[in-house]
């Protein structure tokens, strides 16, 4: 197995270009859309996986998350173009709504507004990025075994849901686990 570093930090002067860079980009959207007022953003840097950063909007809360692994091995690029890209998809939800496609005509008309290409994944290493592993659980139906997320499962032992195979149509039940 790779050797895959644990904790991934983030200097101030990294969080403070981040946060100068949302500032020119938030400038640009404002003289363009006449805003008088700025929206408030949260930033963190807790995005683990192959994800470089996602944006989350509830209610009036706009929050932007980043990847510290994969902005420090991609440092430049991800202030230019990965905290762009974020902050666009903000932006568009607060402009356009939010029923908008995540990367449909609203969002890459604020890419172009901020001179960006409107790219919808990035192309950085992932190898070292940090995937969460979710525990699988077996299940059955009348003509095999199905593998489920520790998530599925919980909606099937809560009452929440049932799943049924899509082969023969009857509904999966647990097979115990070893232990």
């Amino acid at each position: 197995m790779k050797n895959v570093p644990r904790l991934m930090t983030v200097r101030p002067e990294q969080v403070g270009d981040v946060y100068r860079r949302l500032g020119e980009l938030l400038a640009i959207a404002a003289r363009h859309f006449g805003w008088k007022v700025l929206p408030g953003i949260e930033v963190s840097f807790d995005l683990k996986g192959q994800a470089a950063g996602q944006m989350q909007l509830q209610g009036k809360q706009l929050r932007l998350r980043f990847n510290p692994i994969l902005m420090n091995q991609n440092y430049q690029h991800f202030i230019e173009v990965a905290v762009g890209h974020e902050l666009a998809h903000a932006v568009a939800a607060l402009v356009y709504g939010r029923k908008i496609k995540p990367h449909g005509l609203e969002w890459q008309s604020i890419m172009v507004l901020f001179g960006l290409e409107a790219e919808r994944c990035h192309d950085y290493d992932v190898s070292q990025a940090q995937v969460r592993r979710l525990q699988r659980f077996r299940y059955r139906c009348a003509c095999r075994e199905h593998e489920l997320t520790v998530i599925r499962h919980r909606r099937i032992q809560s009452g929440e849901r049932d799943y049924i195979c899509r082969s023969c149509g009857q509904k999966l039940t647990l097979i115990e686990q070893d232990h």
